[in-house]
């Protein structure tokens, strides 16, 4: 009689381990990944999947593609996207592509909180917020601190200490990262023409007297980083990924994080409106955000997470180059791109155009 019970207990038992199983494989989703490359590693969709059951198709886009192709189908097709945060809340607004965030269902510890916060005051339309932050970079200084040491913020490169040998582009960025470093507040302004104007026109005046200082104006990373190696140029502004690339190099060449705030663009996590697998993608987004994942991703990407620590588990070379560059402080100094209102880039068009043909 023991042994029939102890039997049909070991039946019941592997019965319940089946449907236990069988449950799990039923809740299985097919993640439709659309994504930049380097993002969806493929060692880390293979841990993802072996780890939840979860399939992961990806697609791989750019902003441009990704907007196209979510408008087309009125954000059918894909269940996760990853657009930057200033390609959300105009879309979305005009479009209604994507689906609020359920932030209760989001790792909010694993992120770093400035990023986060960052984002969701980006990507927020009509009170719902629609993205939280994945893989970030600035733009700041790239500098020779050999021969440049002076150099902490933008309005360093106008010093006579490096007349003749700073470089930057005409840009926005240039506009942007000038108007921090003489105290004014560029994004603060996005929303009224005439305050930004005000902005633009004097920080085009700073640009125009600064001229005299630049060996050139830059357009390609490849011109400037042979720039640079050659010391033709001795400080510039640059992305950071550019002059940790140049420190492994020379050593005396890295990226600075200005005084004023490096520049910094987010790439998210976004919810195309029509997604059938939420809970996959939920599970994707606190998946690659645990530190020691974020890190494969880094490896992949060449550029940093917004998951909280994961410098700690990179490379030991671009650990120190990062945190270096980018201590805690640095990093909630960022100033992070928001969307560009209509009508701004005629304003900083016409500046870059007379700063350009100034004498």
């Amino acid at each position: 009689m023991k042994s029939i019970c102890q039997r049909a207990a070991t039946l019941l038992s592997t019965a319940s381990v089946v449907a236990i199983g069988l449950a799990g494989i039923a809740h299985a989703d097919t993640l439709r990944l659309l994504t930049w490359g380097g993002y969806a590693p493929e060692d880390v969709v293979a841990l993802f999947e072996k780890e939840t059951g979860h399939t992961v198709e990806v697609t791989l886009s750019n902003n441009e593609e990704m907007i196209a192709k979510l408008r087309a189908t009125r954000g059918g097709g894909f269940d996760l996207a990853q657009p930057s945060q200033d390609r959300i809340a105009g879309p979305q607004a005009e479009f209604g592509i994507y689906k609020p965030i359920d932030l209760s269902k989001i790792d909010a510890g694993q992120f770093i909180g400035s990023m986060l916060d960052a984002t969701k005051a980006n990507t927020t339309v009509d009170g719902e917020v629609y993205g939280v932050p994945h893989v970030w970079g600035t733009s700041g200084l790239v500098v020779d601190t050999a021969m440049a040491g002076s150099v902490k913020d933008y309005t360093d490169l106008c010093s006579a200490d490096v007349a003749g040998k700073v470089s930057y582009r005409l840009k926005r960025p240039t506009l942007i990262g000038f108007g921090y470093a003489m105290g004014l507040d560029p994004f603060a302004a996005y929303g009224d023409e005439a305050a930004y104007k005000k902005v633009i026109d004097q920080v085009e005046a700073k640009l125009i007297d600064c001229k005299a200082n630049v060996k050139t104006y830059w357009g390609g990373g490849d011109e400037l980083m042979g720039l640079l190696r050659s010391g033709e140029v001795v400080a510039s502004m640059a992305w950071d990924t550019g002059g940790w690339k140049l420190n492994a190099d020379k050593p005396d060449i890295t990226f600075v994080a200005p005084a004023s705030g490096a520049l910094g663009w987010i790439d998210t996590f976004v919810l195309p409106a029509k997604g059938k697998a939420d809970d996959a993608a939920y599970d994707w987004i606190n998946f690659v955000m645990r530190p020691e994942i974020a890190a494969k991703i880094t490896d992949a990407a060449g550029n940093f997470t917004a998951s909280k620590g994961a410098d700690e588990f990179v490379s030991a070379d671009l650990k120190a180059r990062y945190q270096a560059s980018f201590p805690p402080e640095a990093v909630d100094n960022i100033k992070w791109y928001p969307p560009v209102p209509a009508g701004l880039e005629m304003i900083e068009g016409a500046a870059l155009d007379r700063v350009k043909a100034a004498n």
